[in-house]
């Protein structure tokens, strides 16, 4: 990177020391490069200008052009709104302000021409624009015809020292007014350019700013989302790449006693195609004298777990302990609980640390352990502590993997004085493109295939009106023998959000559910450990046949009895959640069912979710939708990874410029893993120097 563009911040005419430092904390822009960077979100095309008589309902954005008459405050406190009556020489308009009226008033003078622009909207039958952007006609404006004025994304704190979008417009103007081609250097090799036909760094940056039409935009956008995705694929294979070749693995040369026993003695289910192959992959793993790092992607109930239990009996079988560390506390007892059964009989010791193992029964286990007496431990962010000492570890599972952070993870790497081979499972499907973004660096394994006898299950969609017509249905299936989950987003009732909440909930369903013929269980997340499990133990053993509980039962909870889950306001959940919530039921040879609550009124993304939910049990389909309504940052375990903050590019519409991206690196990586031929040394630079500012998603 040039000199001019690591210049601080603060040095940039127009910005100084008390800009340059609300720079620094709203944008994270610390040099003139990381301004550059901030892109602008969309475009006005100064040549159009409509007239207030074109509003109309189907009207998207609109670019105006009058003067504003006069203001007008209402309201008080957090009902305070600012009014102003807009006209042009064919009607009027109101503009409407809720926040940053101060700063409004002081930069916006009645009767002085103005171009406004946003989004009309109706509010009793008539049109206004609330939170409109509004900026001085001015000869500059006159002067730039027919050019795409940028449009920068700001934050209050921004916009009370003049850093608006128009602000940041007039200091990109003069930084690239002293760029010059020699601070903006290609780093993308010359085959690449030719091949995709992509203009250069230095013209795509000024483009994205500054560009004169729609053609040049499109060039510049086409060139700076391929480079994004470009470089952080190309890393992540590097990484991939440079571990397969010094990341020395312990290599498990037999599979005989405890795997084969357990095999051909102890499981009493034929395993899946699916599984089977997922097996003969880390086999493969653990073969080649690397590191094993695999992602296990396998939708709800489809048997991870028993994949889990058969690779750590690998490990067993070739003289080294395995562990796996689950999320909650809740899913290591499940875990404990069913490795434990699934093993009994044979001469394997098991043991379960958690934050409430303490005192003897602690010092007992790591005294074992330490000692090699214990094959497999399971247990929470516990078994990352110094204290955890293994003899010699050799394999690590990591289930529900996304809710532990990239440090949590590696802190079991260094368990051994060569790595583990590295599990990592979700229930949770990833979508392909956020795959290859965020575990590009990681082996995949997909179970895509559920247990044989497994019903699919039905979802259908309810309103409030319905409720007694569920609780009819519930009480068919209760004396039939099943049990029933009732999830609730909250556990009192909020101020703010009309919703059902669990505590209310309790007494209605103990109303229609008297005792002694109905018995209940309640959990929630402020319960304590021990009278959540107490509540959960009763459940497991059908001593109650209906769960109430709020979303803590989203995982690590597995009782084959229980044939429905009725999920209440439905439409406050994602999909993601959803889904996972569904999963805790169908796990018998029963019918299962999924009955999704909500009010009458729903927004389009809701209606949008609950019929995704009611269509579809794919994980992996529903995980697509997820990432079109959310995005990718919204989506759980995302914001973690290190490259989820894209710029420019967009994981749901640049699909293909993703996938050309990564075959593109994949191709570089094997002709030149090091990146040592002459035609790749800028590329190696640049790497290396975003690498520091950079935290790339990488499990070891």
């Amino acid at each position: 990177m040039s000199t001019l563009l690591q210049s601080p911040i603060e040095f940039l005419k127009g910005v100084g020391p008390l800009r340059g430092e609300i720079l620094r904390k709203e944008l994270h822009a610390h040099t003139f490069g990381d301004l550059l960077a901030h892109y602008p979100f969309r475009y006005i095309d100064r040549s159009v200008i409509h007239k207030v008589k074109e509003v109309n309902p189907l009207t998207q954005f609109i670019q105006l052009k009058g003067k504003i008459n006069g203001f007008k405050i209402l309201g008080e406190g957090k009902q305070k709104r600012l009014l102003a009556s807009f006209r042009d020489d064919t009607g009027e308009i109101e503009l409407i302000w809720f926040k940053s009226i101060d700063f409004i008033l002081k930069t916006l003078k009645p009767n002085v021409e103005v171009l406004v622009f946003g989004k009309p909207t109706v509010f009793n039958g008539l049109f206004n624009i609330a939170h409109p952007e509004v900026e001085i006609f001015t000869d500059e404006i006159k002067a730039s015809g027919k050019g795409l004025q940028p449009v920068y994304s700001s934050t209050d704190r921004m916009k009370k020292k003049n850093l608006e979008s128009r602000g940041l417009a007039r200091l990109m103007h003069t930084l690239i007014g002293q760029t010059k081609e020699k601070d903006v250097p290609e780093f993308l090799p010359k085959e690449i350019l030719q091949h995709f036909k992509l203009i250069s760094r230095y013209q795509a940056i000024l483009n994205i700013h500054f560009p004169k039409n729609e053609s040049v935009l499109h060039e510049a956008t086409r060139r700076l989302k391929f480079e994004e995705l470009f470089l952080i694929q190309l890393q992540m294979l590097k990484v991939k790449s440079n571990r397969s070749e010094i990341s020395k693995g312990f290599v498990f040369e037999k599979i005989d006693n405890q795997f084969d026993k357990f095999y051909h003695h102890q499981l009493k289910f034929e395993l899946t195609g699916a599984q089977k192959r997922v097996l003969k992959e880390i086999r493969k793993d653990t073969l080649t004298g690397r590191q094993m790092n695999r992602l296990l992607q396998g939708d709800v109930g489809s048997g991870k777990t028993v994949v889990a239990l058969l690779t750590m009996l690998m490990a067993i079988d070739n003289g080294f302990q395995a562990c796996l560390m689950a999320p909650t506390e809740i899913l290591a007892n499940q875990h404990y609980e069913s490795i434990v059964e699934a093993l009994r009989g044979m001469n394997l010791e098991v043991a379960l640390l958690t934050g409430n193992v303490k005192g003897k029964a602690r010092k007992f286990i790591l005294e074992n352990l330490a000692e090699g007496k214990i094959d497999i431990l399971i247990g929470t962010h516990a078994l990352i502590e110094d204290s955890v000492v293994f003899k010699n570890i050799g394999m690590v599972v990591i289930d529900e993997q996304h809710r532990f952070g990239v440090a949590q993870r590696a802190a079991l790497w260094t368990k051994n004085e060569k790595p583990p081979h590295i599990l990592v499972m979700t229930a949770t499907p990833i979508p392909r493109t956020l795959a290859m973004t965020i575990y590009g660096d990681l082996d995949v394994s997909v179970i895509d295939e559920l247990p044989p006898g497994r019903k699919p299950i039905r979802t259908v969609h309810r309103t409030d009106a319905d409720r007694l017509r569920v609780f009819g249905f519930m009480k068919e299936e209760i004396h039939k023998g099943r049990q029933i989950y009732i999830v609730y987003p909250l556990i009192e009732e909020s101020e703010t959000l009309d919703l059902k909440h669990l505590m209310d909930g309790y007494e209605s369903i103990s109303r229609a559910f008297p005792k002694p013929e109905f018995q209940i269980s309640i959990v929630h997340g402020r319960m304590r450990g021990a009278d959540k499990d107490y509540e959960m133990q009763r459940f497991v053993r059908g001593e109650t046949q209906i769960m109430i509980a709020t979303t803590v039962i989203e995982v690590g909870v597995n009782v084959p009895n229980a044939s429905v889950m009725i999920i209440e306001n439905a439409e406050r959940f994602g999909l993601s959640q959803l889904h996972q919530l569904r999963g805790r039921v169908g796990r018998g040879a029963e019918q299962s069912f999924c009955i999704l609550i909500t009010g009458k009124k729903l927004s389009n993304e809701s209606k949008q979710r609950v019929s995704v939910m009611c269509k579809t049990n794919d994980g992996f389909v529903i995980a697509e939708e997820d990432l079109k309504l959310r995005g990718p940052g919204d989506l759980e375990g995302t914001q973690q990874s290190g490259v989820i903050n894209l710029h420019i590019a967009d994981l749901v519409n640049d699909v293909k410029i993703l996938e050309a991206a990564r075959t593109t690196a994949q191709n570089l990586i094997e002709s030149d893993p090091t990146l040592s031929m002459p035609e790749h040394q800028h590329l190696l630079s640049y790497m290396n120097e975003i690498s520091k500012e950079k935290i790339w998603s990488k499990i070891s």
